[in-house]
Formats: structure tokens, C-alpha cells, sequence
């Protein structure tokens, strides 16, 4: 047999964290098929001057509505990834019943931003079950691998009904769950995963299901996961499971855990990191996420929803939107909102909002709210409020919400055992784009900063998720490997530009980075789907499968 594709003259780097080295890479019937010098094959795509990689692995994406409409998964798909895990923090579309997909739709409207219309017209809701969705999903085929999470706040609708967002499971409900979520892993699910995090509000801005169980029920499940003798459980800690819970849960449980660490401000994530110190020492199989992407977000107070950890923005979101432009113009709501902020777990950092889109006042873009509170002798809500009424809500504002301190962020990079992750791709499409983290740790962090070597970085993104999800024959470079490859420009990868477009479904808009730079051909199990730093035409090259996993 013969190569299909012949990869030449690129510097490989396995994923093993080993140093780059010259060859060929020859490629058959999806796989690589050979690893050498002076390959020939009936393609010749040249990587001359270019590392050439194993495609990249994003663990933490909201890709489970979008998926439906744009196979492509952009724009991930233009940064060198060629894997995706969705389903993160317990906030699924399945499993579901026809009479719950309005609270699964609203859930994800006020947890991840995303556009309700666009959701119910964008999804086909062709499945219930957990399994049935990734067959529905990988029968309409996608451009990229596609796995995910069995959510927690899904798996309580479906098995509870409304109660999920009233009360704590009873027995019968909790080996419900437990039977689904073993049935789930065992037909191609990463893992489990769940949220007790305060910042995370559903419908009507109650708490979201996983926040209403109790330690009985999340011990459970996290055993039913063990049972299930694979997959991965993702968590966001809170009062039902605490960072210090995980470390002693894991080896109880026998499953790799993970879960969001970004460097929050005035140092409070060295708490995290001196247990993770601690009990990654013991042999716990413990991997925080940590990303090197700063933690933004643009909004409008027409869903000001970083502000929605507040008790007094918290009700809001069960008013619609007269009701909200009402509080925005009574000073007393302001006041009210202003020091119940201040209590808040998630305290605003004001110093970091700014003024990010304006049609009306231009000459604010790029200026901070608290001076400009200073300035006018008030509070920074007044501000927001103020402006946001003269432009109909419309004016968009921009908050730094962590991981804005290089040093601390470089700090996380460098921490032993930890895993890239918090892309959050696919969710919070008008506030954020982080889907370009790949190329951003490629150009800012190795080039730029050298805060990692290159062959680091590139089994960060490769190898150690592949091996933490027991992904089989992904996140290497090895003969008899599925051909996931990316090959780049070391000299000029980056991100490239962001901009706002309007082509979602229910014409919803997004802010998106699809021109990057340096990446120059990608291949998903042999096929490529980028070459010579150009997109094919990714709606209808679908070669992607749903990773196996051990």
C-alpha cells in the first residue's frame, strides 16, 4: 500500500513534549502510515520551514447546539483544532424530553449567552436520549472529532421534571440518573459533568439544577462515572463539592477530575493551586484547566450577565425588557444594585469596564467606566445604566473578569499537572472569542513571551488531554494514529483578527476569529479541511468521527 498524502520536509513535534526532528509523515486511509525520510505518495503537501503537529484537542467547548448548524465548529476549526469536547459544566441539550427543551433552551440563555431564538431554530430535535444525541449528531457528520459530557442539569430535567429546579433528588430519581449517566459513557460520552458554581443561574435566574443537589446525589454520580471505568469528570466547585473535595473524591472515584482555574485577582486562586501542590504530591489524578487567554467579556445591559451574581440582578432576569430598562432609569434600584454588587462572591471589578462599542457616544470607546464615574461624580452602574438608556441598551461594554495578570497567568501555565482548557467555544458568542487559544499560546506565550517551549506547548494542546481522556489513537504523531495534523509557521501563528457577524441562525450575531495567521494545513483522519493557509469548505467536508475512548 502506498501513501494517499505525504506531509515533507516539516520539523514534527509527536506530542510527547519531545524536541522537534526532521521527516515525513505518510498518510492512508485516515491513518499515518508511515513516519520517515525521503517519503513519496501519490499528494505532496509541503511543510518546509513549518512545525507539523498533532492536531489540537479543545476540552472545553459549548459546541452541542452549534454543531447542528455549522458542522464546521468555527472557529475552532480554523486554529488547529481537529478534536472538541462539549457538554461542559453539566449544561447539555441532552438528555432531554420534548417538554423541557424551553428550560433547556432558557438555561443556556442566562448560563452561556446563548440566543434563544437562534437555539430553536438552529437545533434539530430529532433525539432524548444522551445516546440518541450523538447519533443524531454524528449522522449529519462534522467536520471536526465530536465527543461530550452527560450534564448534570440536563440529567435532573430529564429525570425529574420541574423539580430539578426546586429540591434534591429522591433515591428512585438518584439511580436514575446513575443508570444513565453508565449508559451514556458507555456509548461514547467523555464523562460527566456538573456546576455548583453561584455565578450560574437559569431559568428565570434561579439556581440551575445542579445546584439544587445535595452531596448524596453528586457522590453518586461521580461513583456511577467510576463505574463506568472511563470518561472524565468535569466540575465547577462550590458548597456541594469544594476544590478540596475533589482531591479527596478522586481516588475514591478512580477517574481523572478537572476543573476551571484562572488567576483571580488579588492572588485568590493560590488556595487552589497550594491544594492542587498538595494533592497532586498524594497521587491525585486531579487536572485544573487553565487557559492564557484573559477572561473577557463584551455586554449589553440588555443581559448584563456578568453582573447576574448579584441577588438584585439576579431578579431582574425574571422581568423581561421594559422591566429592565425601568430599573436601570430608578436611582434607588442603582443604589440597591450597586451595594449588593459589592457583596457579591464575584465582586465587579469596575476599574477594569470600559466603554467597547458606541454609535452614539465614539469618543467614550475605549474609556474606563470608573473614570468616567469619577468624572461625573457617581457610581460606575450609574454610568452603564446612563448610557445604556440613551442607545436603547444597545451600547456594548467590555469587563476584565480574571486572568488579566500575565505573570500570575504564566505561573498556571507552568504548574505541574495541569491541562489546557476554559476555550468556553461555542458559548457566550457575542461577549467573547477564546476559540483562538491554540494559536494564541503558539504565538503570544511561546513566541513572544517564551514562557513555554514550543514543545511544550504543543503537548499541552495535544498529548496530555489525549491521554487524560484515554482517546485512542489521537494526540500523537505515531504510525497506526489517526491523521489529526496541523502544521503552522512557529515564526507567525497567531490568533488574527476579531469581528462581529451576523450568520447564525434567527439571525443571531457572534464575534468571531476566522483569518489566522501562520496556520497552514490541517488534516482530520487524513483529510484536510485547511492548505496552504486557506480554509476548504468546512459545511461540506465532514470527516470527523466521536473519539474512542479506554
Amino acid at each position: 500500500m502506498s501513501n494517499d498524502i505525504v506531509i515533507q520536509h516539516g520539523t514534527i513535534y509527536d506530542g510527547t513534549g519531545a524536541p522537534g526532528v526532521a521527516a515525513d509523515i505518510g498518510i492512508a486511509n485516515g491513518k499515518i502510515r508511515e513516519i520517515g525520510v525521503g517519503l513519496t505518495g501519490s499528494q505532496i503537501v509541503d511543510a518546509n520551514g513549518y512545525a507539523v503537529t498533532p492536531g489540537f484537542i479543545d476540552i472545553h467547548t459549548h459546541y452541542d447546539a452549534q454543531v447542528f448548524w455549522d458542522p464546521a465548529l468555527r472557529p475552532s476549526s480554523y486554529h488547529g483544532v481537529t478534536t472538541v469536547v462539549a457538554g461542559n459544566c453539566g449544561f447539555t441539550i441532552a438528555p432531554t424530553r420534548s417538554d423541557q427543551r424551553a428550560a433547556i433552551v432558557h438555561t443556556l440563555e442566562n448560563v452561556e449567552d446563548m440566543d434563544p431564538a437562534t437555539l430553536f431554530a438552529g437545533v434539530v430535535w430529532d433525539f432524548e436520549t444522551f445516546p440518541e444525541y450523538l447519533e443524531a449528531v454524528h449522522a449529519r457528520g462534522t467536520t471536526l472529532n465530536f465527543t461530550a459530557y452527560i450534564g448534570h442539569s440536563a440529567l435532573r430535567l430529564f429525570v425529574m421534571g420541574a423539580a430539578a429546579y426546586e429540591r434534591v433528588a429522591n433515591d428512585v430519581e438518584i439511580a436514575q440518573m446513575c443508570a444513565l449517566v453508565r449508559e451514556a459513557i458507555g456509548m461514547g460520552a467523555a464523562g460527566f459533568s456538573t456546576s455548583f458554581s453561584y455565578a450560574h443561574r437559569g431559568v428565570d435566574g434561579k439556581p440551575v439544577p445542579s445546584r439544587y443537589a445535595d452531596r448524596k446525589e453528586v457522590h453518586a454520580l461521580f461513583r456511577a462515572t467510576g463505574d463506568a471505568g472511563k470518561g472524565v469528570i468535569l466540575i465547577t466547585p462550590g458548597e456541594q463539592c469544594t476544590y478540596a473535595d475533589v482531591y479527596e473524591w478522586q481516588p475514591r472515584v478512580g477517574r481523572p477530575f478537572t476543573y476551571p482555574l484562572f488567576a483571580a485577582p488579588g492572588g485568590k486562586h493560590l488556595e487552589a493551586v497550594r491544594l492542587h501542590d498538595q494533592g497532586n504530591a498524594a497521587g491525585a489524578n486531579v487536572w485544573p484547566q487553565v487557559t492564557p487567554r484573559p477572561l473577557t467579556m463584551q455586554f449589553t445591559m440588555a443581559d448584563a450577565y456578568n453582573l447576574n451574581t448579584g441577588k438584585v440582578f439576579g431578579a431582574l432576569l425574571q422581568g423581561d425588557r421594559e422591566a429592565r430598562i425601568a430599573a436601570y432609569g430608578d436611582p434607588e434600584w442603582r443604589r440597591l444594585a450597586a451595594e449588593d454588587l459589592e457583596l457579591s462572591p464575584m465582586k465587579p471589578r469596575w476599574s477594569t469596564f470600559e466603554v467597547s462599542e458606541s454609535n452614539t457616544f465614539p469618543a467614550l470607546v475605549g474609556r474606563r467606566v470608573s473614570e468616567l464615574a469619577r468624572e461625573r461624580g457617581c457610581h460606575p452602574l450609574d454610568v452603564l445604566c446612563e448610557i445604556a438608556l440613551t442607545e436603547d441598551l444597545e451600547t456594548r461594554f467590555r469587563a476584565y473578569i480574571a486572568n488579566d495578570d500575565l505573570d500570575a497567568v504564566e505561573l498556571l501555565l507552568n504548574t505541574e499537572h495541569v491541562i489546557l482548557g476554559l476555550s468556553d467555544a461555542g458559548a457566550h458568542v457575542d461577549q467573547l472569542c477564546d476559540a483562538p487559544l491554540p494559536t494564541d499560546l503558539l504565538g503570544k506565550w511561546v513566541r513572544e513571551r517564551q514562557a513555554l517551549r514550543l514543545e511544550q506547548a504543543v503537548r499541552k494542546l495535544t498529548g496530555e488531554p489525549a491521554d487524560m481522556f484515554g482517546f485512542v489513537g489521537r494526540g500523537y504523531l505515531r504510525e497506526g494514529y489517526w491523521a489529526d495534523i496541523c502544521v503552522f509557521d512557529p515564526a507567525t501563528v497567531g490568533t488574527g483578527p476579531l469581528k462581529r457577524v451576523c450568520d447564525f441562525p434567527a439571525d443571531g450575531e457572534r464575534l468571531t476569529a476566522e483569518e489566522p495567521t501562520g496556520m497552514q494545513h490541517i488534516f482530520v483522519n487524513g483529510t484536510a479541511i485547511r492548505l496552504n493557509g486557506m480554509q476548504l469548505d468546512g459545511q461540506n467536508i465532514r470527516p470527523g468521527m466521536q473519539p474512542e475512548t479506554v
